[in-house]
């Protein structure tokens, strides 16, 4: 193999790392390093001027910023490229014009990998999208940008990341219900709704999976528990999918689909009917590079745990086997998640929901849909 073939893996979906062709973890040494690593990613193969990763690196530079950074570049060099000789230009970090970049092929970052593949699953029938989606999923390890995640440089592309994947789990959910598996869809967007209550999408994905599930009582209190939801805590009625979901569902509209195998829209919101939802980006898709814990079919539940920006994820309690839906907001340390934003010419995502300033719940309703607080 050529070894100009040969490139490290880096990793942002969770704290920032790199990996070597084996799979081994590359020590990246202290926090600055990693830092202008990711900062070098955020701009996707841009040149970032040194001025720019100066002010980027330091609220307060040390004597001579300039030299601490070129000595930052020369020791990733050395990580990512052990074998090059000290006289050989570098590959990977380049330097050009007035700063540094990243020359890495797309499949060598996880973030540009799982991109490509959550729009590839878009264009797949629904049991291949499902393996697809459940591998992409599979490649988060935290909060995308970890550590670095509310530094002004990286806050926008985390953000990004974080919507596209709550995007992820609802194609999901579409594509195992257009599979047959309603009953799975069901048990993963308790959680998926529970932690992002605001998304709308999620709780009709929810209401549909019960009902194709034969629980129909079940799915029209998720509804209508969303209603009081929403009403109590925004003064905002359900949108215009909720509303007629639930109309659909107290006539029993053939359209639902209710026991069968719908056909597969490829994104979200279109399963079962009038709701509309989110789509995927357009971009193309290759393989994975193969890192440690990314290999396919984990289990769903790791996945689907939820990172949010900061890392924490509320849980919903429930009672009865019936879903409850929480009351008590908080602010989530002002995260704001924001949906279809511009990451460095990333894929442009359209979040089916709006989220709301990123307030949060996390308790329970009492059964006749009146919220506590």
């Amino acid at each position: 193999m050529n070894p100009g073939d040969v490139h490290p893996g880096l990793g942002v979906l969770g704290p920032v790392t790199a990996w070597d062709a084996a799979g081994n973890t590359i020590a990246l040494k202290g926090p600055r390093h990693r830092s202008v690593l990711a900062r070098l990613i955020v701009a996707r193969g841009r040149v970032v001027p040194v001025a720019h990763l100066v002010d980027d690196l330091w609220d307060d530079p040390p004597a001579d910023p300039v030299g601490a950074l070129r000595t930052f570049v020369a020791a990733l060099r050395r990580a990512l490229e052990p074998d090059r000789s000290p006289r050989a230009p570098a590959r990977l970090l380049v330097t050009e014009g007035p700063g540094y970049a990243l020359r890495v092929p797309t499949d060598a970052v996880d973030a540009w990998w799982f991109e490509r593949s959550v729009a590839d699953a878009a264009k797949l029938p629904p049991e291949a999208a499902t393996v697809r989606l459940d591998e992409a999923l599979g490649r988060w390890r935290g909060p995308a940008y970890a550590e670095f995640a509310e530094q002004p440089w990286a806050r926008a592309d985390s953000r990004r990341l974080t919507e596209l994947r709550l995007h992820a789990v609802e194609l999901r959910a579409e594509a195992l219900m257009s599979s047959g598996e309603a009953d799975r869809a069901a048990a993963d967007l308790r959680a998926h709704g529970a932690e992002h209550p605001w998304r709308e999408n999620a709780w009709r994905l929810l209401a549909l999976a019960l009902y194709r599930t034969g629980r129909q009582a079940d799915a029209l209190e998720v509804l209508r528990g969303a209603r009081t939801l929403l009403a109590d805590q925004l003064g905002i009625d359900p949108g215009p999918g909720l509303r007629a979901l639930e109309e659909d569902i107290l006539q029993q509209a053939e359209h639902l689909g209710r026991g069968d195998r719908p056909a597969w829209a490829g994104r979200p919101g279109e399963a079962g009917g009038r709701a509309r939802g989110g789509q995927s980006g357009q971009a193309g898709g290759r393989a994975w590079g193969g890192r440690p814990g990314q290999g396919g079919g984990h289990a769903r539940g790791d996945h689907l745990a939820g990172y949010d920006a900061s890392g924490q994820a509320d849980r919903l309690a429930r009672a009865d086997d019936g879903v409850r839906i929480a009351a008590s907001t908080r602010a989530d340390d002002g995260v704001r998640i924001a949906a279809s934003t511009r990451a460095d010419d990333g894929v442009r995502i359209a979040a089916s929901t709006r989220a709301d300033d990123g307030v949060r719940i996390a308790a329970s309703t009492p059964a006749d849909h009146s919220a506590r607080t």
